[in-house]
Parts: C-alpha cells; sequence; structure tokens
C-alpha cells in the first residue's frame, strides 16, 4: 500500500511539472475567502479484520461523509472532513474519521483540478463484537482530481487517501494503514 501511496505521489508532482500556461486572476478575485461545503461517499479497506493483528480485511467497509474547503489564496486552502464508515461491517467492526489539514491545487486544466493533501485527526475503530474501541491519532496522505460544474458547484470525481494509524491498539506497538476512496459533490457557500 505504501507503493500506491507513493505513486499516487509522484503522479501528482509531475503533473504539477506539466504546467501548459496560466492565467492571472482578475485583480477583483483575489484575496476573497471561499468555503465550499460537500458530501461523499467512501470504500475502505480497514487493515483490519479481528484478533487484534493489523492485516487486510475481506470486507471493505463502505460509508458517507462531509467536508469543508476553505480557500484563503491559490495555494493556502484547509480542508476538514469526517466520515463514517458503517456499512459492509464483519463482526461489528467500523471506522470513523475527524480529519482537518492543508490541500494543495497542483494544477488547473480546464474544469478539472487535481489536488494533493495531508490531514491529521482522530480516527475511532470499534473493535470485533463491540468489545472495545479506541480513539487513535491519524495522520493521512491522499490526493484527487476536483471536476468544477459551475461557479457554485464542483465534483469531487476521485478521492484517495492512505492513512496512518500509529498505535493503534493497546498491547501492541503497531500501525495500522486504512486505505480507500471517495467521490461526492460541493457548494460554495461564498
Amino acid at each position: 500500500m505504501k507503493k500506491i501511496a507513493v505513486v499516487c505521489f509522484l503522479l501528482f508532482v509531475s503533473a504539477a511539472a506539466f504546467q501548459a500556461g496560466a492565467q492571472v486572476v482578475p485583480a477583483a478575485t483575489t484575496g476573497r475567502i471561499h468555503i465550499d461545503a460537500g458530501g461523499f461517499g467512501s470504500a475502505f479497506q480497514p487493515d483490519y479484520q479481528g484478533g487484534g493483528v493489523a492485516s487486510s480485511s475481506a470486507n471493505w467497509l463502505f460509508g458517507a461523509g462531509a467536508f469543508v474547503d476553505v480557500r484563503f489564496s491559490r495555494w493556502a486552502q484547509l480542508e476538514a472532513e469526517g466520515r463514517w464508515l458503517r456499512f459492509n461491517q464483519f463482526v461489528n467492526i467500523h471506522q470513523d474519521n475527524y480529519l482537518i489539514g492543508p490541500k494543495v491545487p497542483i494544477h488547473t486544466w480546464g474544469k478539472y483540478t487535481p489536488y494533493g493533501k495531508f490531514l491529521f485527526g482522530i480516527g475511532h475503530m470499534n473493535f470485533e463484537f463491540n468489545a472495545t474501541s479506541c480513539r487513535c491519532a491519524t495522520l493521512v496522505y491522499g490526493g484527487g482530481v476536483d471536476y468544477k460544474l459551475s461557479d457554485k458547484w464542483t465534483v469531487r470525481a476521485v478521492d484517495f487517501e492512505y492513512q496512518q494509524w500509529p498505535n493503534w491498539y493497546v498491547n501492541q506497538n503497531a500501525q495500522l494503514h486504512p486505505y480507500g476512496f471517495s467521490s461526492g459533490i460541493s457548494y460554495r457557500i461564498f
């Protein structure tokens, strides 16, 4: 899975290197803060199937989430998201995320804008048969592509995340590495 994260990162970096050209943003639109709010659906490999050992699960978790993107300038953006992976559970194992961090657009090609992001926050996991749960620090490396439908509406065509949950299990010094994809839509509030 680390190879997938590295390949995604390299694709985003190489896309930035092939910038074709740029246009100047009119002075009347610079300096304005934009806030977009939206929702998405997700499919995630939880990297846990029971027994207190991190391992790929046969059951991918599915769920819904919400996000807010705040754009301070072209390069200074912030994303916050919450995700609740509650469908397709195996023996009541499910995960939730509450994350925030920088989002960096790479370049805009027409209506498409690929981006990279680094989020951090809390991951919550319910263990098998509701035996216990954990609230763990979570680091997220990800990226995706937004497609602008209009001035107000944007489709999050694809969003990939690779997560690190260090010290996720009480009696082990182990890491959990869930990963998955999301897709959704957002509306510009202002």
